[in-house]
Formats: structure tokens, C-alpha cells, sequence
């Protein structure tokens, strides 16, 4: 009797609450048997197709789950420009609560009639969430506000968003109206505009990841870099200290992608991303 092969339904068009649509992808294998749900978040700067992103959803497919990875509506990318930052307007007008927002449209549709997956191979009941550097930090939120969510992981995971943001850097950005950050490998200047740190400050009782951290009272495991030259491995032994809870995995001389990079064309994952991609499927299949 032959496996199930992986169904990889691609690009499917989402409706953001802000005017946007954007794109998900579902992967699974069509073998009848119930499976969680498992929703990852790209970070800052990243997007769903981004370098082995692909290859760590078919390893988290061949371990039982249903899939799902999307792009934040507002990352730059568009429905016609998956892998290049074509609308950097979209891209300054991103905020948190935009992100919030888009991950909650993901979760109502995968909780939906409109999700296609047959109900006999997954179940809502076991949504799990994934999240990657500021992606993490949006995961903690959602799963803070919205109980459908039943278990998290965070890669390389934020701690805090302003914890980086000095008082002279936001007065100039307050004043000028925008700051650009570079992309290194797209050459690109990004913008930021004001309305992000403004719309931070003004939801901070939604946004603040510390409290929803230590409030956390569902199982959460913190996975981190001891080499993470973007967020610091201070960030996770932090997180852990704010919830005994919760569960830390260190891994050695690992930078912010655990080894990743755009493009990827090796056929394997790196060493330090079969590492969390094992250590999470052990998490959450607890």
C-alpha cells in the first residue's frame, strides 16, 4: 500500500480586515486520519515562500499535521510578487495590530467551512501556532486573546517590541514621518512609517508581549540561537523566566535562521533547523 502523498494546496486568496488580500498555503496528506492544525507566522522582513520554509512544512506534513503558512497582508509582498517586496507602500503601513488581525483571518478560516481540508483529516479542536522572530511575538498575542489556540512554539522569537526603540530614534521617526531599514539582500531602502510605533503605544494592553507571556496557561515551547545576531538568546532565557511553564531550548551556535537563507536550493534542512523542526513535532505532538 503506497503512502499518501503530500497535498499542497498553494496561494489561496485571504481577505484582510485592512483591504489587502494575501495568500496562504495549506499542506497535508489525505490518509483520513484527524490531524492538528499547526499555523505558522513569518517574521520582519520575510514571507511565506521565504528560503526552506517549504521544506520545514513538508517535514511537519510527514509527522501528522496539517499545515498552514501565509504571508502578512501588509509584508511588502503582493498576490502577483510572492518572493519580492513589490509594494514597499503596504510594507510602511504595516503595524502590529494589522498582523494581529491577519493572523486571526487565518485562524477563522481554517475554523471555517471555507478551509480546504476535509473535515475528516484535520481537527480544529488541536490548533497549534508557529512563529518566527517578530512572528513569534504575534503568536504569543494571538494566543493570548483568541482560545481557540491549544499550543505555541516560537523560533528566534521577539520578547518585546519596543525594547529596541530608543527615545532619540522615535523622536526623529515622530518628526521626519518614516525611517528606512535596509534589506541586504534585495538592496531595497524599506519604509516604516510613524503609525507603527504610534499604533503600538495606542493598543499596548493587546500588544505587550511580557503579560501575555506570563499569562501564558497554555503549553509553550521557546526555541533560540545561542549565536542569534538579530534577538538576542538573553530574549528566550527571559521569556522563561516570566513562565516556568514553558519549555527553552538553547541550540548551539545557531544564528536567527537556525542556517536558513533566501534563496535556499540544498535539498535538506540545515542541521540547526531539523533540530527545531524535531524538538517542536515531539512539542507538540505531547
Amino acid at each position: 500500500m503506497f503512502a499518501p502523498m503530500i497535498s499542497r494546496e498553494r496561494n489561496i486568496i485571504l481577505q484582510s480586515k485592512h483591504g489587502r488580500p494575501f495568500l496562504a498555503d495549506v499542506y497535508y496528506k489525505k490518509d483520513g486520519q484527524k490531524k492538528p492544525v499547526l499555523i505558522f507566522s513569518h517574521g520582519f522582513k520575510g514571507f511565506k515562500d521565504w528560503g526552506p520554509f517549504d521544506l520545514v512544512a513538508d517535514k511537519f506534513v510527514e509527522a501528522g499535521f496539517v499545515y498552514v503558512k501565509f504571508n502578512f497582508s501588509h509584508n511588502g509582498t503582493t498576490v502577483d510578487h510572492l518572493v519580492d517586496f513589490a509594494d514597499l507602500e503596504a510594507f510602511g503601513n504595516d503595524n502590529l495590530s494589522i498582523e494581529m488581525d491577519d493572523l486571526g483571518v487565518v485562524i477563522d478560516w481554517v475554523c471555517s467551512d471555507l478551509f480546504p481540508v476535509a473535515q475528516t483529516e484535520y481537527d480544529a479542536a488541536q490548533l497549534y501556532l508557529m512563529g518566527h522572530s517578530r512572528g513569534g511575538g504575534i503568536s504569543i498575542l494571538k494566543a493570548k486573546e483568541d482560545t481557540r489556540v491549544k499550543k505555541i512554539c516560537t523560533w528566534a522569537s521577539v520578547n518585546e517590541f519596543s525594547k529596541y526603540w530608543t527615545k532619540e530614534e522615535l523622536e526623529k521617526i515622530k518628526r521626519d514621518g518614516v525611517v528606512y531599514v535596509g534589506n541586504a539582500r534585495t538592496k531595497q531602502s524599506m519604509p516604516i512609517k510613524w503609525q507603527l510605533y504610534e499604533n503600538y503605544f495606542a493598543n499596548l494592553s493587546r500588544l505587550f508581549v511580557p503579560d501575555a507571556v506570563k499569562q501564558m496557561q497554555i503549553p509553550f515551547l521557546i526555541i533560540h540561537g545561542t549565536k542569534d545576531e538579530t534577538i538576542p538568546v538573553e530574549t528566550a532565557i527571559e521569556m522563561k523566566g516570566w513562565n516556568n511553564q514553558s519549555e527553552l531550548l538553547l541550540i548551539e551556535n545557531s544564528n536567527h535562521n537556525f542556517g536558513g537563507k533566501h534563496p535556499y536550493i540544498e535539498s535538506g534542512l540545515t542541521t540547526d533547523l531539523e533540530t527545531a523542526v524535531n524538538a517542536s513535532v515531539e512539542f507538540f505532538k505531547k
